[in-house]
Parts: structure tokens; sequence; C-alpha cells
């Protein structure tokens, strides 16, 4: 018998690592607790709840509402919900308000994937985290920040997992090669940069690298994968191409349900964010076997070990993106060796099923 009631909750309009970490949290957690989900309307996590009867899709109009926690504190109270476990940062008050406004005050467990930068020590802060009883900390760096900003008398129990990939099927030499064939790689060195397409996520690093290394006489194609969450930059990216007379190095593949694939058939994954917070697309290339360069800041330094399990380069600096970039053109049997023991770290630190199991016992225990 499932002894415990769950809601799932991300209000969040987008979709990226975050949103659909919720989903896979929904997934499995499921197998041994009772699990609602409330996500907002127009929500790009709709398509992943479709045919799920535990939904409840909210309108969601700003980072906070009477209304709208009200509305939550009725489906807690309804549901008899034990544990709220939240994602999405803004979501927050929404959440703390519902719990206050709740009669069965269910314990808060948040999942957080953002920085923190700054001191949580005002009273509306306070007031918040006073009513959070768990932080989950998706990297140590993280757990150091929520341990630093949130004062010691408010603040909530603190704990480290990180997140995890899937391990994918392997796709055979005459289905790459077929697929390299579909996007017209040809014989060229091949370089995916997957996530969503905005000026954090700093594509045009890969743009400013690969007008670097045309002018070597270098055979390579770069591939840029994801969603546009700026057209403005979008354009300015698309201008750049053009600039540099990049239209046959650099194609804009947009979003793909298949993003293993396109691993799979890379020589190289970038990771070419200012600072990310963990780097999902990171574990996940290592999982598929792919060797991976990316930017040393952020969370990445909990999973690259720099020259073993892939490269690091100087964070914000073309110039050293480039220089990686070449090296592992020049150097199969380091690009092969960093792949494999990549793989390797992947598949013993990062494996979603070993992850999801943590988190599953975690519950049981809250």
């Amino acid at each position: 018998m499932k002894n415990k009631n769950i809601l799932e909750v991300c209000l969040s309009p987008d979709l990226g690592g975050l949103e659909l970490y919720m989903s896979n949290c929904s997934k499995y957690l499921s197998k041994e607790f009772n699990v609602y989900n409330a996500i907002s309307k127009n929500s790009k996590l709709e398509n992943y709840f479709k045919n799920e009867k535990n939904i409840f899709i909210l309108k969601r109009k700003s980072s906070f509402s009477l209304y709208l926690a009200l509305k939550l504190a009725k489906i807690i109270d309804k549901q008899s919900i034990d544990i709220i476990h939240l994602h999405w940062t803004k979501d927050i008050p929404i959440v703390v308000f519902s719990k206050k406004l709740s009669k069965r005050k269910p314990k808060i467990v948040q999942t957080r994937h953002m920085t923190m930068t700054r001191f949580k020590n005002d009273f509306y802060h306070k007031f918040l985290y006073k009513n959070i009883d768990i932080i989950i900390c998706v990297t140590k760096a993280l757990q150091e920040q929520v341990n630093k900003f949130i004062p010691k008398d408010i603040r909530p129990r603190t704990k480290l997992l990180y997140l995890g990939a899937n391990e994918s099927k392997a796709l055979n030499d005459e289905q790459i090669t077929e697929f390299k064939k579909e996007l017209k790689v040809e014989n060229s060195f091949m370089l995916g940069l997957i996530g969503r397409i905005n000026e954090f996520k700093g594509q045009h690093l890969l743009i400013e690298a690969m007008n670097l290394l045309k002018e070597k006489e270098l055979d390579i194609k770069a591939y840029i994968i994801g969603h546009a969450m700026s057209e403005e930059y979008l354009e300015k990216l698309k201008q750049k191409v053009i600039k540099y007379e990049l239209e046959e190095q650099v194609l804009f593949v947009g979003f793909t349900n298949e993003p293993s694939k396109f691993m799979q058939a890379c020589d190289v994954v970038l990771m070419t964010s200012r600072n990310e917070t963990f780097g999902l697309v990171t574990i996940e290339a290592m999982r598929n076997g792919t060797a991976v360069i990316a930017s040393n800041s952020g969370g990445v330094l909990e999973i690259i070990d720099d020259e073993q399990t892939g490269l690091l380069f100087e964070s914000g600096n073309f110039e050293d993106l480039t220089l990686k970039i070449e090296m592992l053109y020049k150097d199969d049997i380091l690009r092969e060796k960093l792949a494999c023991f990549g793989q390797k770290k992947a598949e013993k630190q990062f494996d979603n099923e070993k992850q999801f199991k943590k988190l599953i016992n975690f519950f049981k225990e809250v």
C-alpha cells in the first residue's frame, strides 16, 4: 500500500532541465507513493501529463496570487497531501501560503536547481524559508550557497542529490552514418551544442570559435540544437553566421525529441553556458559515450575532471574554447579516452535510476 501522498508542483511556463526533472520525479515517485501534479495552464509541460489522472492545471499570472494559493490549499486538503515537492524558485511564495492556508500543513521539500547569490535575511524571505522543511541541492556548490545565504535560525535542512541521466540505446555505425547523411555532415568533424537558445547558454561563443577554426582551415561543422528563448538573440546569432560566412559550417537545427541521437553522432558535445548550476546536457552526452568540452564554472566542476573525463575551457573565453576544440580535432586518442572515462563516471555517479532510488528512500524518511 502506498502510504504517502506527494504533490509535485512546477508552475513554470518553460521546458528545460528543471521542468523535465519535475516530470521524471512524478514518474519515478509514483512507484512508491500516490503522486499528484500541479502545473501551469499553457505550460509546455502539459504534453508530458496528457494521459495523467492526478493532474491539476492552474492559471498562474504572477509570482504570488492569494487566489492561487487558496486553490492549491484546497487540493492539499482534498487529496490529503503529506509532502509538497516544488522545483521552480518562483513558486515558493504560492506554495508557502498554500501550506499556511491548508488544514493539513504538509511538509515542503524544494529541489533547488538555481544558484543563490544574496542573503535571504529580510522579513519576507525569513517568513518563506522558515516554512520550507528541506532543500535538496543538485550540487555541493549550491548546498554551500544555501548554507551561506540563509540565516541559520530559519534555514531548512539541506541534502545533496545530483541529477541523473538515462542510459541511451546505442546506435550502430550504420545508423550514425545514415543520420549524418541526413544532416549533411559528410566527413566533417561534428560539434553539437544542445540547449535553449539564449545569451546565458553562450551559443555566440561557439560561432566566434568556429570563425577562428575556419581561418585555420579545419573541417568542422557545428550544430546548434534547441528552441529559441529569445528570438532577438537567435537573430543576432544568425547575422553573426552570415557576417563570418559560416552558413555551411554552423547550422541551426531547432528543437529535437532525439537529443541522444545527436549526441552519439557528434565527435564532441559542448556546454558553453556562463555559469550552469548543474549541466544536465553534459552528463547526458557523457552517458552517450561522447567527449565533452564545458566552461569551467558552476556545477560542471563537479562533473568533469579536466583532461580525464572531459575538457574545461575558461568561461566566456571563445579563444580558449577554440583551442580545446582544435585539441580534440587533432587527437583522436585523447578524444576517445575522454569519451570512455566520461561515460564510466556518468554511469557510476549520475545514473537516473540510482539517483531516483535515493530520492524515493529520502521521501520515505521525510
